[in-house]
């Protein structure tokens, strides 16, 4: 009879301890579920949440319209040509700079005088106060401009101009004498990064002109924009904001719009783990019936327990994902009926 009361003891002190890890699992599940759904409510306060797609995204007709993170180094299908200069550049963009050796008015403390200086745009020396002496050659002969290189991708996906242009950053390109035409080899000689007209460099001279190129710099970026078939274009502008941002290097979402909220991490993690509580509460709270040491009716039962509790939790929420706990709730059930039919069974 002793021996019974203590057994007895012992059977009820481990279906406690089931019970508390039924209860622990319970807590865990309560608690991890609300963390995607306090995600979700933050992001939809923000309007249409950004897909993190990162470098292995690719197009589909599913993400049309999609706003999307994507970052990588990008990839130059053909890489801009200044024709008239032979330079090429692989980058997403060549910039030509055309400046002119012209007379400056500079007025400083109410003092006005003249200065020769490299000046991007023609001045016009009519305008000055004193201007006998500090004539202007006029309009420039050759312009400056700005070369896109045919296609740019990053990643899998096609970048428009708009995005392209807002690369950061310029790296000096130097041209090559023997790629000149032979009318402006004959009037241009190399300076350093330069092409200059002047025979004497270092001594320019009124009207001479000094030609130079940049470039933006191939390196890893992270773009955000809205997905167009399989182009990223910007989204819709809103005050400062263009629709789309740009930055240099592998930038975390949060990174590059610090007001998106960080997703919660371990989610699936804490799931299982739950389940796995709950069903290692179940095979201790099965101690003495049937059902002891039966490590499948543990799961099945410690499955419905945490799944069901799920899909009510979400069912406020969001209906789909009630309707797949419930789901994983319902093949639980069944794998715990199939097991109590089996000890069935087998005890007749």
């Amino acid at each position: 009879m002793k021996y019974t009361k203590t057994h007895d003891k012992v059977r009820w002190a481990w279906r406690a301890v089931g019970v508390m890890a039924l209860l622990a699992a319970l807590a865990l599940i309560a608690w991890n579920e609300q963390r995607p759904m306090a995600y979700l409510a933050a992001v939809s306060r923000q309007g249409a949440p950004v897909l993190d797609l990162g470098d292995q995204g690719r197009p589909g007709s599913g993400l049309h319209g999609s706003t999307t993170r994507v970052d990588g180094m990008p990839r130059i299908i053909d890489a801009p040509y200044d024709r008239e200069f032979g330079v090429r550049a692989e980058s997403p963009l060549l910039v030509r700079h055309v400046e002119m050796f012209q007379w400056r008015e500079v007025t400083v403390g109410g003092q006005t005088h003249y200065e020769l200086d490299w000046v991007d745009h023609p001045v016009e020396s009519s305008r000055f106060a004193k201007p006998a002496g500090h004539a202007n050659p006029g309009g420039f002969p050759i312009q400056g401009r700005q070369f896109e290189a045919g296609e740019v991708r990053l990643g899998h996906f096609r970048l428009s101009q708009a995005i392209v242009r807002a690369f950061p950053g310029r790296v000096a390109v130097s041209p090559n004498e023997k790629t000149l035409p032979a009318n402006l080899a004959a009037t241009f000689q190399r300076a350093g990064d330069d092409l200059i007209t002047s025979a004497k460099p270092d001594v320019p001279r009124l009207g001479d002109l000094r030609v130079s190129w940049e470039a933006v710099p191939v390196q890893t970026m992270t773009v955000v924009a809205r997905i167009d078939g399989d182009t990223l274009v910007p989204g819709a502008a809103s005050g400062n904001r263009p629709g789309f941002e740009v930055q240099v290097g592998d930038r975390r979402l949060s990174d590059v719009m610090p007001a998106t909220p960080e997703p919660p991490e371990a989610v699936m993690t804490a799931r299982v783990l739950a389940a796995l509580v709950a069903s290692f509460g179940v095979l201790l709270a099965a101690a003495g019936t049937r059902f002891q040491g039966d490590p499948w009716f543990a799961l099945g039962a410690g499955t419905v327990v945490v799944t069901a509790a799920g899909g009510l939790l979400w069912l406020g929420t969001d209906a789909m994902v009630s309707s797949v706990w419930l789901l994983v709730a319902v093949l639980g059930a069944g794998l715990a009926i199939w097991r109590s039919q089996h000890r069935h069974a087998r005890d007749v």
